[in-house]
């Protein structure tokens, strides 16, 4: 009994001695281990061309910087500005986010964002004056720069296919025609087929907000602090009645219903030789340029009947979450996605117009022989943009009340002043609402 007893005390302290070994090689081993490096998310959408671009030249930086890691991380478009509010108020924001120059009030207002200029002020590599001004200002809050424009993005080009032009001995339209010179070509290019149904549109554009802005109208009083809804001004009702006639009166648009009946959506009319004129922006060049059955082009958005010429805007850039631990290292990777060689990078993909005036104005923009050979007046175009207005509430307002009620106008079940009518005391309702 007493030598079991003994064998149980060796085999106790031989177990406590390999318990008091172990723990001291795992405490040693911990204490030797290097420290994490430093990870710095950035928070992306986009199609695959654009991510493999974004990828290389992060990844470049990376071997550049081997004492950090940098995550891209990837959401699609449709779900990428709820997911990323989601993150923000859950506190697991990324460091770097791309955005959206409309979607960027959204996230402003919440108070998601760093000021940059502190960074713009001290960096002597940086120069803040080399970037269109409008799109600078769109960013420009109280003194402070929340966002870096990677783009600036007009909606102001109308593609126009040559050849259908040249079939129907119309000429082509230039920079300073009309909503009159338009309206003509567009008729001259609708055709009916042999069924008496229209077998080739001469005209269809989304932006219908461009009728209103150029023919004198608007959507609030002051875009960049807006008290008051007035698109039921005379201005803004005679723009959008004119852009629903194009469907319903003139017919040389398509409807809602005639996409539907068509099978396609405006890009696929376009590129199949079925409509002669379609508005929209630059980006939309990406997809033209695999058009191999026909020459086209692009011209600026025609002036309004009163010589008024503006266009609504989109256009993107990088920010820095205030939430980040790394805001140097977020600095870097701001310049590095909103710098010059991703801007050349996409825009010569088609993809975007560079932010940056002089690479807008040179070889990989303006004067490439890629077409559209005419991108060069978006340049010009964007002496009149219009911005969404600066408002937290106006994405409510425009998707609850606007949208859906102007679809019942293009679709030639309600007039202007039906649609419009009961919205601007909603709209004023939740502009008076503190921001």
């Amino acid at each position: 009994m007493s030598k079991m007893s003994a064998n149980k005390k060796s085999v106790l302290y031989g177990l406590t001695f390999f318990l008091i070994l172990s723990f001291s090689i795992l405490s040693f081993s911990g204490c030797s281990s290097a420290p994490e490096k430093p990870t710095i998310k950035i928070a992306i959408w986009g199609g695959t061309d654009e991510i493999d671009m974004i990828k290389k030249i992060v990844g470049s930086w990376q071997e550049r910087h081997p004492e950090v890691s940098a995550r891209i991380e990837h959401t699609p478009a449709g779900s990428y500005t709820n997911k990323l509010l989601i993150r923000i108020a859950g506190g697991t924001a990324p460091d770097v986010m791309f955005v959206e120059a409309n979607i960027f009030v959204s996230f402003w207002a919440m108070g998601a964002f760093m000021d940059l200029k502190p960074f713009i002020d001290k960096d002597a590599s940086f120069e803040i004056d080399d970037y269109f001004s409008e799109a600078v200002a769109r960013y420009t809050r109280d003194g402070g720069v929340y966002c870096i424009p990677r783009d600036t993005a007009p909606f102001a080009c109308v593609y126009y296919n040559k050849d259908l032009f040249d079939l129907a001995g119309v000429p082509y339209p230039g920079d300073d025609w009309d909503w009159a010179d338009m309206l003509d070509k567009a008729k001259r290019l609708t055709k009916k087929s042999e069924y008496d149904n229209i077998g080739q549109y001469g005209y269809y554009g989304w932006t219908w907000q461009n009728f209103v802005y150029s023919n004198g109208g608007s959507f609030v009083d002051d875009v960049e602090n807006p008290s008051s809804f007035t698109m039921e001004s005379p201005e803004a009702i005679g723009g959008l009645r004119f852009y629903a006639d194009l469907i319903n009166k003139y017919k040389v648009s398509p409807s809602p219903v005639d996409f539907g009946n068509l099978g396609m959506g405006a890009q696929q009319l376009f590129m199949s030789g079925k409509l002669a004129m379609y508005q929209s922006g630059f980006w939309e060049s990406t997809l033209f340029r695999n058009i191999k059955d026909f020459d086209w082009d692009v011209v600026m958005f025609p002036k309004g009947p009163g010589g008024i010429r503006r266009f609504g805007t989109g256009g993107s850039g990088y920010c820095i979450l205030k939430s980040t631990r790394y805001p140097e290292l977020a600095w870097d990777i701001v310049k590095l996605l909103s710098g010059r060689e991703a801007q050349i990078a996409l825009a010569e993909m088609g993809l975007t117009q560079p932010a940056v005036v002089d690479i807008a104005e040179g070889e990989h923009f303006a004067l490439n022989k890629r077409r559209p050979l005419n991108k060069g007046m978006l340049n010009e175009a964007v002496n009149y943009v219009v911005y969404e207005p600066f408002h937290p509430k106006w994405r409510e307002i425009n998707d609850l009340y606007l949208t859906p009620r102007l679809d019942l106008v293009f679709n030639g079940t309600e007039t202007v002043e039906e649609a419009l009518s009961g919205i601007s005391a909603e709209a004023n309702l939740l502009l008076k609402e503190e921001r």
